[in-house]
């Protein structure tokens, strides 16, 4: 059976896009993107080299010297895939507290997003991708082979959120966190530079009522069709 070799994924937080996304790349043997990774790697960068995340030509300027790269998991340690920086993998790293207080203002960088435009779509180039994010369809990889929208109710969002903070002992308040996701999804669908959009040629999986393991099964038999 033949499968498409390029899957942009698109899909607001929350939605499952990530864990389906890697779920079935690890079932057909795909690499894995998430693109949100290498935005937490440019501002990991400018943190170790004391750089302000808010000075936007200075972060733009580390971004296009920065050379990232990822690989399927090198460490056997169950991770989704290896974040190299300059050769170094930074995997673990990008998940620092310190990174999760500074991403927002270097993702909203216009420069830092083109400038990781061509890693991105490198990486792609090599064939047996699945690639997530919030404007692949849409900028990063708008010839595709194929563009599936991940979506799901903001309640049921929420829930899952909720369900696993409680799960990893992690203080939780539902309505805060609904709220949150309401704001960010404002955000992300209304910012001037790649906002968050459903294509019309994209494949629409709504995944409010579906288990995890439903969600996998629908996204992989729409890779078959």
């Amino acid at each position: 059976m033949l499968l498409p070799s390029t899957i942009a994924v698109d899909g607001p937080a929350g939605s499952g896009k990530s864990a389906v996304s890697f779920a079935v790349a690890k079932r057909i043997g795909y690499l894995f993107v998430d693109t949100g990774a290498f935005y937490r790697a440019v501002t990991l960068l400018a943190l170790e080299e004391n750089i302000d995340v808010h000075n936007a030509e200075a972060v733009t300027t580390l971004a296009r010297r920065a050379q990232l790269d990822m690989t399927p998991d090198l460490a056997a340690d169950g991770r989704q895939y290896t974040l190299l920086a300059d050769g170094r993998d930074i995997t673990l790293d990008i998940h620092a507290p310190q990174v999760d207080a500074n991403v927002s203002a270097v993702a909203a960088n216009p420069g830092v997003r083109a400038a990781l435009l061509d890693a991105q779509r490198s990486i792609a180039a090599r064939g047996n991708v699945i690639m997530a994010g919030r404007d692949i369809a849409t900028v990063v990889l708008p010839d595709a082979d194929i563009k599936i929208y991940i979506d799901a109710s903001l309640d049921q969002r929420a829930e899952r959120r909720y369900q696993q903070r409680l799960k990893n002992g992690e203080p939780a308040d539902l309505d805060e966190i609904r709220e949150g996701l309401r704001k960010r999804d404002e955000t992300d669908s209304q910012r001037d530079v790649a906002p968050l959009l459903r294509t019309p040629d994209a494949v629409y999986l709504d995944t409010s009522d579906l288990t995890l393991e439903q969600a996998i099964d629908s996204f992989y038999q729409t890779l078959k069709r």
